[in-house]
């Protein structure tokens, strides 16, 4: 099992963004993980494409876009050629959620489905085995810096448990309160991929954090 690291460049410094970007590349992470919010899903706004287009531009690692937005559908082609490797989308912002999976797979991109701390797992059911990556949401989201939802841990290995015979290459990110307290945890339960904002830019070594991320990660034994 391959546990990746995607550090959140919505954490990122702005004004410095192309060193931040070069760092993660220069780091043991494996994603960059690219959080966009239009202040309707969510109460915030982050950035739209041409942060993206910067970060592609220097980026040599996937971009795991994860798309916290209302008619997600209006916008997946645009995200795809802007350079999105994977894009995951809210069950709860998808009327019709079987057919932008499959807008996502025809722009070229896996595709991911994102559930908030209220949605359980069991409403994947008919569309799991389309899936590539499921992204629990461990706090609210919107804004980073949260605590971490303990409920989580349950929810990751409901998660576990359904795609068990059906789709055994799924894989599942966690998004919000990660870090060096937790992770190995989070992998006991059965995730594999960790999205890290404050809990890596905010250290005063960031590559270092990371680096200790993964061990972490390598350390534990997957249930």
């Amino acid at each position: 099992m391959k546990y990746l690291i995607a550090p959140s460049i919505l954490s990122a410094d702005f004004a410095n963004l192309q060193s931040d970007v070069e760092m993660i590349n220069q780091s043991e992470a494996d994603w960059f993980h690219v959080d966009v919010m239009d202040g309707v899903f969510v109460p915030n706004i982050s950035f739209g494409f041409p942060i993206m287009a910067a970060v592609k531009k220097y980026a040599t690692k996937p971009l795991d876009v994860h798309l916290m937005i209302v008619e997600p559908d209006k916008f997946i082609p645009e995200f795809a050629k802007a350079g999105a490797d994977r894009i995951t989308v809210h069950y709860e912002a998808c009327t019709h959620l079987h057919r932008t999976i499959q807008l996502i797979k025809a722009s070229g991109c896996k595709a991911g489905v994102a559930l908030n701390p209220h949605t359980p797992v069991t409403l994947l059911q008919d569309v799991i085995e389309d899936l590539d990556l499921v992204l629990i949401m461990s706090v609210n989201p919107g804004f980073g810096g949260q605590a971490f939802i303990p409920n989580t841990y349950k929810k990751i290995q409901d998660l576990k448990r359904l795609s068990q015979g059906v789709n055994e290459d799924l894989i599942i990110e966690v998004d919000g309160g990660v870090g060096l307290q937790n992770i190995a945890h989070l992998v006991s339960a059965g995730a594999n991929a960790f999205v890290a904002g404050n809990a890596i830019f905010a250290t005063e070594n960031p590559t270092e954090t990371i680096a200790k991320m993964k061990q972490l990660t390598n350390d534990s034994i997957s249930i």
